[in-house]
């Protein structure tokens, strides 16, 4: 950790302006434990959050993998003037701006930071919250398809 760029800690504060949420096409993956979250946050089965929510989409490894829609204009559908689940939100929401190509280097944490006001403001995270931010990051696999199918099939519902 002594040799990265933040070795000595960031600061980002959400300032809830809702930019990485709105206006620009993007991906929001959903793991088992998103999926899980998100249906108890909504009092709603695994079924039926994926029809009213999610698609189906090829990430960059080729498979199929559950995410979240995008309203017209490339809202998130879970955006409706801020996080309509923002106690609920999916581990890729929860851990920005730690994510794996905003830590690459000064230079990219930077151009980041000038599209997200809270970016190099508010609360200092040390190197070891990054680190275990990131790592929570990264850990998070996407549901497959085959994963949803095998999840929705035992309760007879299949997509």
């Amino acid at each position: 950790m002594a040799d990265t760029f933040y070795s000595q800690g960031l600061h980002f504060s959400c300032t809830r302006c809702s930019h990485c949420c709105r206006a620009e096409p993007g991906f929001v993956y959903l793991s088992q434990s998103d999926l899980t979250n998100l249906c108890k946050w909504f009092n709603l089965k695994a079924a039926e959050f994926i029809r009213l929510y999610c698609r189906f989409v090829y990430n960059a490894e080729g498979k199929k993998v559950l995410s979240l829609r995008e309203k017209p204009g490339y809202d998130c559908i879970l955006w409706n003037n801020g996080c309509t689940a923002y106690g609920a939100r999916p581990i890729q929401c929860s851990t920005y701006p730690f994510w794996s190509f905003i830590l690459q280097n000064r230079h990219t944490w930077e151009s980041e930071a000038a599209a997200c006001p809270g970016i190099n403001r508010g609360k200092l995270y040390s190197a070891e919250e990054i680190e275990h931010l990131h790592e929570k990051y990264e850990k998070n696999n996407p549901l497959t398809y085959t994963e949803i199918n095998r999840i929705l099939n035992t309760d007879g519902t299949e997509i």
